[in-house]
C-alpha cells in the first residue's frame, strides 16, 4: 500500500475543489519559513469557487518574485509579448473582483496586456514575514498597500500551496512552483 505525497494530494484536487478540501490539504502541509522563500515562482489556480477563480490566469498572471524578506515582487503577469511585468497590486480593484462580467474574465489576457503599462512598477510592493494562520506559522507575504496575507505551505521542495486572506473574503488558493 503507498502513500501519496503531498503533491499527489494537491494533483487529485486540482483543477477545482471544494474549499473545505484545499483547506484541509493546506492545514496538512509543513509550514514554510519566510527566509526560505527566494526567487522567482510561476503561479496557477486552485479554484474553490471564490470570486476571483480563473481571473488571474485569465489575465496573464504568471507569479512572484520573492528577493528577500523585505522585498517582494507580489504580482508578475505576462505582457502580450511575452515579457514579465511587475505589477502594483494597490492599482488593481481588488474590491470589484466579485462584480467583474464573466466575458470581461474570458478577455481577461487582452484587457491586461493593454492595461499593463498603467499597472506597472519597479518597485517592491510586499514582504514577507512568519505569521500563525490557522494555528501553524508560516511563511506569510504582507502587501505593502492592500489588506491582503499571502500565507505559503510547502508541497515539496519546488512546490507551494498559497492562500491569500483578504479582508471580507473567503480564502483564495493558489499554486507556485519555483522557476
Amino acid at each position: 500500500m503507498s502513500t501519496l505525497t503531498a503533491a499527489d494530494r494537491l494533483a487529485a484536487l486540482e483543477p477545482a475543489c471544494a474549499l473545505e478540501d484545499a483547506l484541509a490539504l493546506f492545514d496538512s502541509l509543513p509550514a514554510v519559513r519566510a527566509e526560505e522563500l527566494t526567487g522567482r515562482y510561476h503561479g496557477r489556480e486552485l479554484a474553490t469557487g471564490h470570486p476571483m477563480d480563473g481571473l488571474l490566469e485569465a489575465s496573464g498572471w504568471y507569479g512572484k518574485q520573492f528577493d528577500s524578506v523585505d522585498e517582494v515582487h507580489p504580482l508578475l503577469f505576462r505582457s502580450p509579448r511575452g515579457s514579465l511585468v511587475v505589477v502594483d497590486p494597490r492599482r488593481i480593484p481588488f474590491g470589484m473582483v466579485d462584480k467583474i462580467p464573466d466575458a470581461v474574465v474570458s478577455r481577461g489576457r487582452g484587457v491586461m496586456g493593454v492595461a499593463l503599462p498603467a499597472l506597472r512598477t519597479r518597485r517592491h510592493r510586499a514582504r514577507l514575514r512568519n505569521v500563525e494562520y490557522r494555528g501553524v506559522v508560516t511563511a506569510g507575504m504582507s502587501y505593502d498597500h492592500l489588506p491582503i496575507i499571502d500565507l505559503f505551505r510547502r508541497v515539496d521542495e519546488r512546490t507551494l500551496l498559497g492562500c491569500m486572506d483578504l479582508r471580507g473574503a473567503p480564502p483564495y488558493f493558489f499554486v507556485l512552483v519555483a522557476d
